[in-house]
C-alpha cells in the first residue's frame, strides 16, 4: 500500500487541478504515480520532463530502443510500475519482452542502463566510446538526463510504494525480477 495518497481532485487547490487537467489533456490519462506527485505540481512537472527529453531523443532513438533502455533501468532498480509500463509498450507493439533480440545499438543502450544503475561513478569507458561513436554530445547529454529522470521515477515509485495501476497488471503476469 502506498505511503502517500492520491490527490483529491475536488478538494485540491486550483494549481493542483490545473496541473491535473493539463496532464490529462496532454497524455489522456492519470497514473497512480502522477496522482500522488500532484500533491506538488512542481514535482509533477519536473518528472513530466521525461516526455520532453523523450522527444529530444526521438531523432536518434526509436521507440523500441527507448522502451528497452527504460525497461532495463526499471528492472535494474527493481521498480515494478515502470517495468509494467514498458512491458506494456513492447507487448502492444507486438513484441514479447523476454524474447526481444536487441539490435547492436539497443544492446549498447541496455548495457549503458545497467551500468548507470550498477555504479554511476564507473560506467565503463568502452560503453562511453561506443556511445560517442554513434551520438553527438547534445544527444548524449539528453540520454544521461533522460536516464536520470527514469531512475528518479523508479526511486519515487519504490520509496513511496505507489500502488500498481490496474491496467498494468496483465503485462506483469509471469514477470519476476532477476535474482541479484
Amino acid at each position: 500500500m502506498s505511503h502517500l495518497s492520491h490527490i483529491d481532485y475536488e478538494a485540491a487547490s486550483d494549481a493542483i487541478r490545473a496541473e491535473h487537467d493539463r496532464e490529462v489533456s496532454l497524455r489522456g490519462r492519470m497514473t497512480n504515480m502522477k496522482r500522488t506527485l500532484l500533491h506538488s505540481p512542481e514535482a509533477h512537472r519536473i518528472y513530466a520532463e521525461w516526455f520532453t527529453l523523450r522527444e529530444e531523443l526521438r531523432p536518434a532513438l526509436d521507440d523500441r530502443a527507448i522502451w528497452l533502455f527504460c525497461l532495463t533501468i526499471a528492472i535494474e532498480t527493481r521498480s515494478i510500475i515502470p517495468v509494467g509500463f514498458f512491458r506494456r509498450a513492447l507487448i502492444n507493439a507486438g513484441l514479447v519482452p523476454d524474447e526481444v533480440v536487441p539490435t547492436e545499438d539497443e544492446a549498447l543502450l541496455i548495457d549503458f542502463g545497467k551500468a548507470i544503475v550498477a555504479d554511476s561513478n564507473d560506467v565503463p569507458d568502452v560503453i562511453w566510446s561506443r556511445l560517442k561513436a554513434r551520438n553527438d554530445e547534445p544527444t548524449l547529454v539528453n540520454l544521461v538526463a533522460f536516464a536520470g529522470i527514469m531512475i528518479a521515477t523508479a526511486i519515487f515509485n519504490n520509496v513511496v510504494k505507489i500502488d500498481i495501476d490496474p491496467e498494468l497488471l496483465p503485462y506483469l503476469e509471469g514477470f519476476e525480477f532477476p535474482s541479484k
